[in-house]
């Protein structure tokens, strides 16, 4: 029987290059090999949902499909696996059940979203010295921190048996992102740089690099 022809329509990602959530969902899209267009969101400011692919949270990406739209970066993720043929072995944040890989995962997911906000408190033209930006960038610091100390033991205890994680990729995406935005210096965190040349071999990482649209 030959799939319906909305099955066939490609999705369409809406995100930024130079976003790392955005290029979460890229990196998956490249490892499941699921064809899709991309269109970008040109203005961060807008207060318009229609802007973010219906997304009433003003954030991306988003994925639109002939099913629907697909908020955030773990949905879409999710998604892309589903409309993948080759339905590779991913580990999900749902598989991390000891405490050193879990806390990773929140740790690298809050910290991701720690440097949106500081990233587009700069654009907006807060104050660098104002005690919610400095608490902010205390947070951003502590978890990195963090995350250095136990690197080796998060890596060691996941699943040998992946093709990929959600963990890894997004652990590779928050890392590389700090050094492009130039959010915080990463050459003090060796564990995490050796981890990142190691991960960026792969060809879905050549494939997205970070970059502002034009």
């Amino acid at each position: 029987m030959s799939a319906a022809p909305e099955a066939l329509e490609r999705p369409v990602l809406i995100g930024r290059s130079s976003s790392h959530f955005t290029r979460i969902a890229r990196i998956f899209a490249a490892e499941l090999g699921v064809d899709h267009s991309f269109q970008v969101v040109r203005d961060l400011m807008s207060s318009n949902p229609e802007d973010y692919g219906g997304n009433p949270a003003l954030r991306i990406p988003v994925l639109k499909t002939p099913q629907g739209s697909w908020f955030g970066a773990l949905n879409i993720c999710r998604e892309l696996w589903r409309r993948s043929s080759s339905r590779p072995r991913v580990s999900w944040p749902e598989d991390l059940d000891v405490p050193v890989l879990a806390n990773a995962q929140e740790l690298v997911l809050q910290s991701m979203a720690t440097e949106v906000t500081l990233v587009m408190s700069k654009v907006g033209g807060a104050s660098d010295s104002s005690a919610h930006h400095t608490k902010m960038r205390t947070q951003l610091i502590n978890m990195m921190a963090w995350l250095e100390q136990n690197a080796q033991a998060v890596l060691a205890a996941l699943p040998p048996q992946r093709d990929l994680s959600f963990l890894e990729v997004t652990l590779y995406c928050l890392v590389t992102h700090l050094e492009f935005r130039e959010v915080l210096p990463t050459a003090p965190y060796v564990e995490l740089t050796r981890f990142c040349q190691q991960f960026a071999k792969r060809a879905s990482i050549q494939e997205t690099p970070f970059r502002f649209d034009t």
